[in-house]
């Protein structure tokens, strides 16, 4: 059986219908993505038909190695027959956008949709990013009203919220590493498997003893430890340089809606069902996300039953091999003595120390401050990390577009760092004159949609600096910033504690984000660093 195998080009979007066909037959190119009829998602011809299932209908008319003149003949020859047997309208489009390389197959009314295996990968690493953050953000809704249950101080509350960081470095670089080496589908898989159970055990933890409780949120912390560099590495190996940001514009939208749904939700439940309730509620949907993600998604494309050549050759186009890397990890002291590592190090560390204080203190914030009940609270709290997705999002299709524009990565990833870094900063220090709750809600949902450029900043530049140890290096800068993150979990509640007040904390906080934005624009680069 013979079949056309061509390469897609950018940014081609053809059709052709019966109709269309009779006064402009496209003729084939190389801008046309084909594949073979075994595995792909893309239109093709095969054997005179175009198949979605690679099913063959007819002798072959096309031959790989044809010439314009020849493959232009057959398809005329096929659509003559495909008219005289009721016709077919077909749309096929190359695979240049993470929305692209759809298909639409209509034959008698009916239409098929064919999407990307990658536009696959993306929408479970979302959700399981979504359900990271989400079983996350219960503990900061349900840490009030387990505080007026147990009778505990601001200052054990940001303790309690801080132990589920105490198990994260730990898992960070090892998962990283695990996941570089024997690949990331499995290294998630388990993560949310051990996060399930935490979140689970967490209300019982409660009951039986402090010290439970604070060792059930530090596995918590453990089995999340993974979820980021095994995002990050899946993303990698399924997606070009390209369209990478905008995946990661993506996944971490998912990561921040998951703070949405838990804080909307959670108050909800709590007032329903309780505390037992909710905890349960958030594990059962890591369990069913289980079950999707162990079907037919591989660590790599070329081990996907499903992707088709044309695909598969757009993303492996320019990229080192990478399907497992059997070298050895770059020593701890060799990686702390560049600069451009110590700085995606320290913008790791500033990002993460202003996002947690955000994420564990809000709802006590406007309770504290403005006097809004948990549900009022917890709407305030949830809207600016609604924003924050979509500011994500358009953070890394913006980076995409001007790479493909023509502008310099590091030029790109230094732009968009300083926005996420002065944006943030400005925002809290402008916190002190918000009078009404609604004021706060705008200049904190200012500080984290800005804060979100920082994931095509720093967060991509890991990946030019070390694309063969990208996991293993954002486990260590994401372990240095839990360090961050812990003591400005519990600084921010000794603070309330001690001085009664937000405010000199945040401002704190605005001084770390100006200072290393400075750091990173003076020693960032996009050259590759590790080897």
């Amino acid at each position: 059986m013979a079949v056309a195998s061509l390469t897609p080009s950018k940014s081609l979007c053809r059709s052709h219908s019966p109709s269309s066909s009779r006064s402009s037959p496209p003729s084939i190119s190389s801008s046309i993505g084909f594949s073979d009829g075994r595995r792909g998602s893309w239109a093709r011809i095969v054997s005179g038909g175009l198949d979605l299932a690679g099913r063959s209908h007819a002798p072959a008319e096309m031959l790989v190695g044809s010439t314009s003149k020849e493959a232009s003949s057959g398809i005329d020859g096929w659509r003559r027959r495909r008219r005289r047997r009721g016709g077919v309208g077909a749309i096929m489009c190359s695979a240049d956008g993470i929305g692209s390389g759809l298909e639409i197959e209509q034959q008698q009314g009916l239409a098929a949709v064919v999407i990307p295996e990658r536009a696959k990968v993306l929408a479970l690493v979302a959700l399981v990013m979504c359900l990271c953050n989400a079983d996350r953000v219960v503990m900061s809704v349900a840490v009030v009203p387990l505080a007026s249950q147990y009778g505990w101080s601001s200052s054990f509350m940001g303790i309690v919220q801080s132990s589920f960081l105490w198990g994260y470095p730990i898992s960070n670089i090892a998962g990283g590493a695990l996941a570089d080496r024997y690949g990331s589908k499995r290294v998630m898989a388990w993560g949310v498997v051990f996060w399930s159970i935490a979140t689970f055990l967490t209300p019982w933890a409660a009951r039986h003893s402090t010290a439970m409780l604070l060792a059930i949120r530090a596995l918590f912390g453990l089995a999340e430890g993974v979820a980021i560099p095994s995002m990050s590495t899946h993303l990698f190996r399924w997606f070009p340089c390209n369209e990478r940001a905008s995946a990661v514009g993506i996944a971490m939208a998912g990561f921040h809606l998951g703070n949405v749904m838990s804080l909307l939700v959670s108050p909800i439940i709590l007032s329903s069902v309780g505390i037992n309730g909710t905890f349960a509620f958030f594990a059962s949907l890591g369990f069913v996300w289980l079950s999707a993600w162990t079907g037919r998604i591989p660590n790599d494309p070329r081990d996907s039953p499903d992707i088709s050549h044309s695909e598969l050759q757009l993303i492996r186009a320019g990229k080192i091999d990478s399907k497992t890397e059997s070298g050895q990890l770059p020593p701890l002291r060799h990686l702390f003595s560049k600069l451009p590592a110590l700085a995606v190090v320290l913008a790791n560390v500033a990002n993460n120390w202003g996002y947690f204080v955000l994420l564990s203190w809000m709802p006590v914030y406007f309770k504290t401050v403005y006097n809004v009940n948990l549900k009022q609270a917890a709407w305030f709290s949830a809207v600016p990390f609604g924003v924050m997705a979509l500011s994500g999002y358009l953070a890394g299709a913006s980076s995409d577009l001007m790479i493909k524009s023509g502008s310099s990565i590091i030029h790109v990833r230094k732009l968009m760092q300083t926005i996420g870094f002065i944006g943030p900063a400005v925002s809290l220090l402008l916190l002190r004159y918000a009078q009404t709750p609604t004021s706060a809600a705008v200049l904190m949902t200012m500080a984290l949609s800005f804060s979100a450029f920082s994931q095509a900043g720093y967060f991509l530049n890991i990946q030019d600096i070390a694309p063969k140890h990208a996991g293993f290096l954002l486990g260590i800068t994401n372990s240095v910033g839990t360090l961050a993150a812990i003591i400005s979990t519990v600084g921010a509640g000794l603070f309330v504690q001690w001085m009664g007040s937000f405010q000199a904390f945040l401002t704190l906080t605005a001084a770390i984000y100006f200072v290393i934005a400075i750091f990173y624009n003076l020693h960032a680069t996009a050259e590759q660093v590790f080897f």
